[in-house]
């Protein structure tokens, strides 16, 4: 059996010994469309990431009877031209919750902590010439009685919640889908939800319900000492109306893992601020821990194991 991942460049450095056991694998850094078409030729289990999986090349691939997504969202992949040629898909689910939640957490502590402005104030030589053992001109929050609310409240929401609480928070979520099936925090409307929370943390699929869903209105209707962080997908947040709304004060701070366009355009808006300081931004690593990347291995391993 011949498997070929077209971008394993997206995996880092892992191990893929447990895939190998299953045949002849091939690993491609990345490919552009014209390179997936010559690559998969004959192959029989094909592992993507970001690739993307067209009628047309699947077309290209008689051999193929099986795509495994190495991620969850599997919404670079024509499923139903996929189902009509028998051929199934499997994609991969929390492999990542633990790494998401750590590097959720890391953006709420730099904005809330002010974590940049104290280590800068201490190397740049501020805080030797001070004459005061500490910096008090810079003020910083107490996460403890503040309110957390949640936009998706699914595995990693929930687990976001219980850590939250760990620190003293409230927690409220929304439920993207339109049900509440969580019962352990209260669900609110987003409207509210917005206006009464400290820290907001998206935590939601990208569709057709969540697509644009905070912009310059919903921003508007948070608290000016409140941050965003959004750990979902890319588009759920307008970007443009996002740095607009951090320079101006409306918001305190932004924090993302995730952007419309990835990588981020060097012409971004958010890369555009008169406050860049307000910002944490990371290029879609939240899911990436060491472990979390050799997991993701073995449970492709182990879709391919189950099929074979």
């Amino acid at each position: 059996m011949k498997i070929v991942f077209l971008d394993a460049a997206t995996m880092g450095d892992v191990s893929f010994a447990a895939i190998e056991k299953f045949g002849e694998l091939v690993l491609y850094r990345t490919s552009s469309p014209e390179e997936a078409l010559e690559r998969v030729g004959d192959c029989d289990v094909l592992i993507i990431n970001k690739v993307k999986v067209t009628p047309e090349l699947i077309d290209a691939a008689p051999r193929l009877r099986l795509i495994c997504e190495a991620a969850t969202g599997v919404n670079n992949i024509d499923l139903a031209y996929a189902e009509k040629k028998g051929i199934p898909v499997r994609n991969v689910a929390g492999y990542s919750t633990d790494s998401v939640v750590q590097n959720t957490f890391m953006h709420i502590l730099t904005l809330v902590g002010r974590a940049r402005h104290f280590d800068s104030y201490v190397k740049d030589g501020r805080y030797s010439a001070g004459g005061i053992f500490t910096d008090a001109s810079v003020p910083y929050l107490e996460l403890a009685g503040k309110t957390m609310g949640i936009i998706g409240m699914g595995t990693i929401g929930s687990r976001v919640a219980r850590v939250a609480e760990a620190f003293g928070m409230k927690i409220c979520y929304f439920s993207t889908s339109g049900t509440s099936h969580c019962r352990e925090y209260p669900s609110l409307p987003l409207d509210e939800l917005l206006a009464k929370s400290d820290v907001v943390s998206i935590h939601a699929p990208y569709n057709e319900r969540t697509a644009g869903l905070i912009g310059e209105e919903e921003l508007a209707k948070m608290k000016s000492t409140a941050v965003i962080i959004n750990m979902g997908r890319g588009g759920i947040v307008d970007e443009k109306a996002l740095a607009l709304a951090v320079d101006a004060g409306i918001i305190a701070g932004a924090g993302l893992d995730v952007f419309t366009t990835e990588p981020l355009p060097a012409d971004s808006p958010l890369l555009r601020m008169k406050h860049p300081e307000r910002m944490s931004l990371a290029p879609h690593v939240g899911w990436a821990s060491v472990e979390a990347r050799q997991r993701l291995a073995d449970m492709i391993a182990g879709n391919i194991s189950a099929f074979a």
